[in-house]
């Protein structure tokens, strides 16, 4: 007897599995979702950001106390002044500075010790949390703190500075170096250990690459967050003595809010909003393109 019965395909066929997969939102019925949460985040994005931006843009033209509406019109003088100012200079090195401090001590201190808590032994979580806590305190605190253990002098201040900004900042990034070497492959170094690699050829040869994405993003998260120091500076010198601990940012709230310069307090921050995005697209564009 003849079997006539005919199979009939139970999976779907590759033209709708296509179509299922392709990026068109009506496809996957993302565009309702679109309609609902799209406008607000623009909204949003727009009213706290483009919009202030503008306006500082626009400020940064004029001479102005900030009260009233801007009248006197002075086009880029804002930005002549800014840039022959010493104060401004010496926030400029501080920044350059803090940043150098930065990618050269603070990073290389947090992989060491990352190096050596990484490992699941006992009590080895107590010792993270020490690292750790100095980044949980709030910077104002932090500030505060230190300031009591300091005295003024001019000359040492800035690198007295940089000693807190060190303590502050590098348990964060010991965390972060923390969480990639545990996700490397220990077959790996297994692997370069029974070839007869030594602790340091481990290191430079499979553990520091296999970093690197976590590497590229530390001194991602180093180099903007130094650009944007604030909140320690003014409670632990208030930008002085006699301007030598200034950044871009106290310079803007000295000259901008306290003394109500807010045209050229605008200008500090429309040179400082192009620093952060220069250096921010063109460092993920040649060195995390492919993270």
């Amino acid at each position: 007897m003849t079997d006539l019965t005919v199979s009939t395909p139970l999976l779907p066929s590759a033209e709708l599995v296509k179509a299922g997969r392709s990026g068109n939102p009506w496809a996957r019925g993302r565009l309702p979702v679109l309609l609902l949460f799209l406008p607000p985040a623009i909204l949003l994005f727009t009213l706290f950001v483009i919009l202030p931006m503008g306006e500082a843009a626009w400020y940064s033209l004029y001479h102005w106390n900030g009260y009233g509406s801007p009248q006197q019109f002075i086009g880029l003088r804002n930005f002549q002044v800014l840039f022959n100012n010493a104060a401004f200079t010496q926030a400029l090195w501080n920044n350059g500075l803090i940043i150098l401090v930065s990618i050269v001590i603070q990073i290389p201190l947090a992989i060491w010790l990352a190096m050596m808590l990484a490992h699941r032994i006992a009590g080895v979580v107590v010792f993270r949390l020490i690292f750790f806590l100095p980044y949980i305190l709030a910077d104002v605190a932090a500030g505060l703190i230190w300031r009591f253990v300091y005295d003024g002098d001019r000359h040492l201040a800035i690198y007295a500075v940089l000693a807190v900004i060190v303590w502050k900042y590098f348990g964060f990034h010991m965390m972060l170096f923390i969480a990639g070497l545990q996700s490397i492959d220990k077959s790996v170094l297994e692997a370069a250990e029974i070839d007869g690699a030594t602790g340091w050829q481990k290191f430079r040869h499979v553990t520091l690459p296999l970093l690197g994405s976590t590497v590229r993003l530390s001194i991602f998260f180093a180099v903007i967050g130094s650009l944007q120091l604030f909140d320690m500076i003014m409670p632990l010198t208030g930008g002085g003595p006699s301007n030598s601990t200034q950044t871009m940012v106290t310079f803007l709230y000295t000259y901008g809010v306290t003394r109500m310069q807010v045209g050229l307090g605008s200008a500090v921050g429309v040179v400082l909003f192009v620093i952060c995005v220069t250096l921010a697209f063109g460092y993920k564009r040649i060195f995390m393109r492919n993270d």
